[in-house]
């Protein structure tokens, strides 16, 4: 059977900004035992992701250990699966409130308008509670606890 390197693999993903997903993927599958790999110990090669630092416009790219493995139909019905679930778009992650998004139709305006007014009604009815909870308490105490102070 023919032996093909990671990078390789990695050039064929439907979606390269997920390559390093794929190569976690691909290394805890191996770590697994789903089948063999091993590091060409002096190679590295790019990722084809765009990285970009926080709080800048910069963007770099990460390079990994290069890997050979061994072809087989059971890496390519794996290779076939990961690549489509790394394909589709993300589920995770909240799209932020902005302007834009409310505009754009992202997110749902009345349905966040819903969402905060039960927040403040929420916050009104736990400061009404609070409030008439204290009262109820008796202000002597308070008042007997300053005359014993005065008193020393």
């Amino acid at each position: 059977m023919p032996y093909l390197k990671l990078s390789e693999q990695v050039a064929k993903l439907a979606n390269p900004q997920r390559s390093d997903s794929f190569v976690k993927a691909f290394k805890e599958s191996v770590r697994e035992g789903q089948f063999e790999a091993a590091y060409l110990n002096t190679e590295r090669f790019e990722l084809p992701k765009a990285f970009s630092r926080r709080n800048s416009d910069e963007t770099y790219s990460r390079s990994v250990r290069e890997m050979i493995f061994e072809a087989s139909p059971e890496f390519d019905t794996w290779f076939e699966e990961v690549n489509r679930g790394l394909a589709a778009n993300r589920t995770g992650g909240k799209i932020k409130t902005s302007v834009e998004n409310i505009s754009s139709g992202l997110v749902d305006f009345k349905a966040l308008a819903a969402e905060t007014r039960q927040k403040m009604q929420a916050s009104y009815d736990k400061g009404q509670q609070l409030g008439s909870s204290r009262a109820g308490r008796k202000a002597a105490p308070k008042a007997a606890a300053k005359a014993v102070r005065k008193a020393k």
